[in-house]
């Protein structure tokens, strides 16, 4: 990873991260050539990711430190920054009370209001960017889920990001339109405080292209060179019982139906496609998405070939952590920190953006844009495909 320094040695495009995780964003955003001068996390195996990796680490609920500092010079001085000196503030606050697969809770779950902490950090910092991404069922939640009339709570945000004099830009965007070798759509929010002309990050991989390096990525791509697999999650002798049944790419409805309804038991006449139960991933295509352990019975993330889930060096791979990254805590640590990571290719085209903008090189100005069919397909295919 890059680490890119002014002239008198001072980072360049330092960066304050909040709800870090294992810092997969901030890892992508280091690899465009940005600096994380600080991340901060209240989940103590997090923090010890970070610092065993070599990063600096906050421990602590954002809301408390911020109660205790309401300046925010905390993460400050831990990042050993000037406080107009901060390039970026971003993050994901918590966001399993919004997740479409959870209770949807929103709001009146108290992980639901944390973006309040982010705009408040936001607003001390005065950054000249932000970058706040969460799951895409944010901006189907009300602020009143109780209330149909309620103002959505997208919407809610992006007012308040208004009020501090911040220009925005969102959508949702899929990490696998950028490298990641894995089917995961989030809602990405960026702001710009001087009103620069920032963009949602262009796909650098598609479904069909003719240049095979941008195609998108599959999970033999991703782990199909991996001998030793390392730590692994087991499966319960109820899945183990009929997953040898099921081949690469199949699940439940692989199994004989006799055996498929006393497999799935009671879930067998739910409704819904029930697609994770007894599943083995197929190599030739890109992942699920990970979700925060690969042996639950609803959302198994079988090895395509191999009587097991996949691995926590698999996972890690998915998500294109570096090899050499170490987690920290036991193994469901481990898969949580990875489950709940950004991917780092999204967070690289993010990054890139960012210093694009910054540098005034995102865009070959020209004198008028050719109005032929050719270039207004492809204009609109860009534009579908980034989200806008």
């Amino acid at each position: 990873m890059r680490n890119i320094k002014n002239i008198d040695g001072t980072p360049l495009f330092p960066v304050v991260s909040l709800f870090s995780g294992a810092m997969g964003l901030d890892i992508g955003l280091m690899q465009a050539g940005l600096n994380v001068a600080v991340s901060q996390d209240y989940d103590k195996w997090c923090v010890e990711t970070i610092k065993k990796n070599g990063h600096v680490g906050v421990l602590g609920d954002i809301r408390e430190l911020i109660n205790q500092d309401p300046s925010c010079d905390f993460l400050l001085k831990a990042g050993k920054l000037k406080k107009d000196s901060v390039f970026a503030v971003v993050g994901g606050p918590p966001c399993q009370s919004f997740s479409t697969a959870g209770k949807r809770l929103g709001v009146e779950d108290e992980r639901g209001q944390l973006y309040n902490q982010f705009i408040h950090v936001v607003d001390q910092l005065r950054p000249r960017f932000f970058v706040m991404e969460n799951v895409k069922g944010l901006a189907s939640t009300l602020v009143d889920p109780g209330d149909k009339q309620s103002l959505p709570l997208l919407e809610h945000i992006l007012q308040k990001f208004k009020a501090l004099g911040y220009h925005t830009v969102h959508g949702v965007l899929d990490a696998v339109h950028y490298g990641t070798p894995q089917f995961r759509e989030r809602l990405v929010i960026i702001g710009s405080r001087d009103k620069e002309a920032i963009f949602l990050p262009s796909p650098t991989h598609f479904h069909i292209h003719q240049n095979e390096g941008m195609r998108w990525r599959t999970l033999f791509d991703a782990i199909g060179d991996i001998e030793d697999p390392g730590p692994c999650a087991k499966f319960t002798p109820a899945i183990m019982e009929y997953l040898h049944l099921v081949p690469e790419g199949g699940n439940w409805k692989s199994l004989p139906p006799g055996i498929a309804k006393k497999a799935m038991g009671g879930a067998y006449e739910s409704g819904g496609g029930k697609v994770g139960f007894y599943r083995r991933l197929p190599y030739s295509e890109p992942s699920p998405t990970l979700v925060t352990s690969p042996n639950q019975k609803a959302t198994l993330l079988g090895h395509p070939r191999e009587l097991r889930p996949l691995s926590v060096k698999e996972y890690a791979r998915i998500q294109q952590f570096p090899d050499s990254w170490v987690f920290e805590g036991k193994i469901t640590d481990c898969y949580r920190q990875i489950g709940n990571a950004v991917p780092i290719p999204l967070g690289r085209a993010i990054g890139q953006m960012l210093v694009a903008v910054a540098l005034g090189k995102s865009e070959i100005r020209v004198k008028r844009m050719r109005g032929t069919s050719v270039h207004d397909s492809m204009r609109q295919m860009s534009q579908a495909l980034a989200g806008k």
